[in-house]
């Protein structure tokens, strides 16, 4: 594909995600971005500076911090919520263990990554949140491939599949019951290509984690885990000195990492354009099952 029409595809990408976010913004009173620190929520922060341009995004980020992120993580978050100014809610899974509402899991592949749904819930419902904006794109994994732009969730935060409004031409259906919400993915057409090659035509700043670094990890069952405080390793598994990135950032007990001399953006596109693993590849919670994800997302996860 040639600069020119690859720029004409990520700009029509931009506008669509920029007409979701106006809808949004027009449809529904008390909406929230969903902001995880990872590539593709600050891609979405991103599109919400534009669209709202020259005014502040009309909306707060919301993350949900299982107390196990990556520190990087959170200090990318607060910088950006600092230059910016915008409103940050956080929900607490630290604090809905406390509170008896989860079970914090035990053994060695033990995970808040679960455990964030009961928190999701919760915080969305104690801001009475209408609609959450989220960064999920449908190449990402099956179960995401079935959401809507306008995704309906009833009185229980809990997701249909075969219960969505259809969404034709570019017209959203956000009307809903008492009680009732809906997430909605701006970033739904994007590929993780996409999404690599507009960070850099836009040159937005991303955490270090995304570059090639050196890292103590140990491997598990194929999968390149760093060594934190959160999850504890098998007599076997011995720690190792390695020069690593990470294709997602989630939760460091379940996101993995990949070998890799990637240190630039250019180096990063031209990985990604020959890698033969999915960009999930090496997340221990979509290992769960076949149908980890849509399980969760059944109950009301992101």
């Amino acid at each position: 594909m040639s600069e020119k029409r690859s720029h004409s595809h990520l700009k029509e990408l931009e506008d669509e995600g920029i007409y979701v976010m106006r809808e949004v913004a027009a449809q529904f009173e008390r909406p929230v971005l969903l902001f995880s620190g990872g590539k593709d929520s600050i891609v979405m922060f991103h599109l919400a500076l534009k669209a709202f341009h020259p005014g502040k995004v009309p909306f707060p980020l919301m993350h949900i911090d299982t107390g196990h992120n990556f520190p990087e993580t959170i200090e990318f978050r607060d910088k950006l919520v600092e230059k910016y100014g915008v409103e940050l809610i956080v929900g607490s899974v630290q604090k809905s263990i406390d509170e008896g509402k989860v079970e914090e899991e035990t053994g060695p592949d033990a995970s808040r990554n679960a455990l964030q749904t009961t928190t999701l819930l919760d915080t969305l419902k104690e801001y009475q949140v209408d609609a959450a904006l989220g960064g999920g794109r449908r190449d990402e994994e099956k179960a995401r491939a079935k959401e809507r732009f306008f995704s309906h969730r009833d009185v229980f935060g809990q997701w249909d599949p075969k219960n969505q409004r259809p969404e034709l031409w570019n017209l959203f259906n956000g009307r809903k019951n008492p009680g009732e919400n809906f997430r909605v993915f701006p970033l739904s057409n994007w590929t993780e290509m996409d999404v690599w090659q507009y960070i850099a035509q836009e040159d937005i700043d991303i955490p270090e984690l995304y570059f090639a670094h050196e890292r103590k990890v140990f491997n598990r069952r194929g999968v390149w885990l760093a060594d934190t405080d959160y999850v504890n390793r098998m007599e076997e598994e011995e720690l190792e000195t390695k020069t690593v990135r990470f294709r997602t950032i989630g939760d460091a007990t379940c996101t993995g990492a990949v070998l890799s001399d990637a240190s630039n953006m250019e180096e990063i596109i031209q990985e990604v354009a020959s890698a033969r693993q999915t960009e999930r590849g090496n997340r221990h919670d979509d290992k769960r099952s076949e149908t980890a994800m849509e399980d969760r997302k059944r109950q009301g996860y992101f």
